[in-house]
This record gives C-alpha cells, sequence and structure tokens, in this order.
C-alpha cells in the first residue's frame, strides 16, 4: 500500500511540475553576431529552433529591420536566421561599389551557412531577396532543403516591362512630373550631401505616389516615408542604375533566370500579391518553370504581403516548411 501511494504520489509530482512547466512563457533568446565573409563583415541574428530558415531582405540596399515585427512567429517553428546583405544595415559597408553584386552576395549567404553549421538550410528570398535566393539556388541547390520566392522577379526585362506597364496606369499629371525629373537626372541636384541620392520630390513622387498602391493594400502601413526608404545609395545606384525607378539598367540587368528555373528539383514556394510591384504574372512565369512548385496569391496585398496579409504569409510559408499529414 505504501508503496502504491508514492508511485501516485510520484505520478501527482510529475504531472504537477508539466503543468507548470506549461504555464511558463517560451523564450526565444536572440543571438546576432558577424561573419568575416570573403573578407566582408555579415551581420546576422538568428532566434527559434528547428530547422534553420536563412531570410534575405530586397532593396537592395535595405535591411532585415524591415521584416520586423512580422516574420517573428516564423521562429516559433524554425530557426530563423536574418542577414544584411554587403553594403545594407549593420554589414561592412564597402569603398568599391562594383563588389556589389548578386554574385557576390550569394557567396556571402554561403559563407554563413558554412559560419553558422547550418546544414542543408530552407532559404525564403523577398523582392530582390528573391532574386538573390534563385541566384543562390542555381549555384548550390544541393544546400538547400526548400526555396521561398516572396514577391520577386526571375527576368529583369519582363520586370522592366511591369514598370512600362505601371507607369501607362498613372494619372498623367503624376506621370509627367516623374518623367521631367528623370529627364533632368535623378542624381547631382541639391545641397552637397543630397547629390548622391535622388531628390526629397523623386522619392515621393516615385516612391509615395507612383508605387504607394503597389506596396500596401490591406493594412497601409501609417509610419511609411518614401524619403527615408532607402540608406544605401551607392549600393543601389550600382545595382538599380542612374535612370530612375522605373528601369532597372544597373548591374541587376544581367538577372535573366527565367530558362534556368526548370533545373530546380528542391521544394518551391512562390508568393506574390496580387496587388504587388512585382507584378503577378512574374510569379506566374516561374511557377510554370519550375515542376512541382507551389504558387500562392495573397488578396488585398501589395508587395508588403506579409504586412498586408500576416497570418495568411506565416500559414503559407509554415504549412509549406512543415506540411501537415
Amino acid at each position: 500500500m505504501q508503496k502504491r501511494a508514492l508511485a501516485l504520489f510520484l505520478v501527482l509530482c510529475c504531472f504537477s511540475l508539466a503543468a507548470a512547466a506549461g504555464d511558463n512563457p517560451k523564450v526565444f533568446p536572440l543571438h546576432e553576431g558577424f561573419v568575416d565573409a570573403n573578407g566582408v563583415l555579415i551581420y546576422y541574428a538568428t532566434l527559434g529552433a528547428g530547422d534553420p530558415l536563412v531570410i534575405v531582405h530586397g532593396g537592395p540596399g535595405a535591411s532585415h529591420d524591415y521584416f520586423l515585427p512580422w516574420l517573428l512567429p516564423l521562429a516559433r517553428h524554425n530557426r530563423v536566421v536574418f542577414i544584411d546583405e554587403r553594403g545594407s544595415g549593420r554589414s561592412e559597408k564597402l569603398e568599391d561599389a562594383k563588389q556589389y553584386t548578386v554574385e557576390n552576395m550569394v557567396e556571402d549567404v554561403e559563407a554563413v551557412r558554412r559560419a553558422l553549421n547550418l546544414g542543408r538550410i530552407n532559404l525564403l528570398g523577398h523582392s530582390y531577396g528573391g532574386v538573390l535566393a534563385q541566384a543562390y539556388a542555381l549555384k548550390y541547390q544541393s544546400h538547400l532543403q526548400h526555396l521561398i520566392l516572396a514577391s520577386t522577379f526571375s527576368s529583369t526585362s519582363a520586370m522592366n516591362q511591369v514598370f512600362v506597364r505601371m507607369k501607362e496606369r498613372m494619372p498623367a499629371e503624376l506621370r509627367e512630373r516623374i518623367d521631367k525629373m528623370e529627364k533632368e537626372g535623378v542624381y547631382g541636384h541639391g545641397k552637397p550631401y543630397e547629390q548622391n541620392r535622388y531628390t526629397a520630390e523623386y522619392m515621393t513622387a516615385a516612391w509615395g505616389e507612383g508605387y504607394f498602391p503597389y506596396l500596401y493594400q490591406n493594412r497601409p502601413d501609417p509610419t511609411y516615408d518614401p524619403v527615408s526608404a532607402n540608406a544605401s545609395w551607392d549600393l543601389y545606384r550600382e545595382m538599380w542604375g542612374s535612370t530612375g525607378e522605373y528601369v532597372i539598367d544597373g548591374n541587376l540587368k544581367s538577372v535573366e533566370y527565367t530558362e534556368r528555373l526548370a533545373s530546380l528539383h528542391v521544394p518551391v514556394l512562390i508568393t506574390a500579391g496580387d496587388h504587388d510591384e512585382c507584378d503577378p504574372s512574374l510569379s506566374e512565369t516561374m511557377h510554370a518553370k519550375i515542376k512541382g512548385s507551389k504558387l500562392v496569391i495573397l488578396p488585398k496585398s501589395g508587395h508588403m504581403t506579409f504586412v498586408d496579409q500576416p497570418r495568411m504569409f506565416i500559414e503559407a510559408v509554415d504549412n509549406f516548411l512543415h506540411p501537415r499529414p
């Protein structure tokens, strides 16, 4: 009898401890640092546990900050690794802007993968980050488990055609105003500290008026400020070009991956907003080229799909990475 009572007491204690542990909020420690990647210090931040999910940002020349706090729920089921690409955010900036190329950034991502001992990774790229993710997959497919291409393009020439149509749909007054500023040159105006970036007037017209309907739909960000939208101007000018927002004529014009996408055999998820700056037709083209890929078009969404439809975006990514039986 005493042994049975003791056994029952121990079982009750175990249940009590388990219940108490269940009541404690889960903690997600943030770990950050720098990887010396090919002589360039690349910032990374990790949180969560599980298979690694490396996330690369757009711009080019933005930082991982715009993903926060929207992508934090992914840390519940994944070891999320955010990267600031070379020249962006907290990562090292370079004297020679010609070193800002997709190819060099691919090697930076690979260096981070190796330095953090991540093994085979899941890779998510948004906007320009989706271009970078494609380039990585085309070179290092064997290092991938899954690939997620969010609001991106596989062909600069096709993206430039989207910009042509975007301009055609603008109110005539806005289009004429933008055309006039682009004809005069979008760099080299104003005070010395202003001359290596777009003018505030052009940023407001191009990003604030022209782009805004393609950035947000369901949940427009009330803090969005087109004049502070990009901080890495030397990188941006090198990669995007000097003509203006509605044509890519920097070194990104070399991005023509569409016909190579059929070589991808890892599971691929492609997402876009139905009002995306990277028009959904671009995602449909990628989907048609990648056998077995999954395409999700998020409703009432612009380019920032995870802001417009945060629950839908997180569920699409989590269900893709962790499919339920």
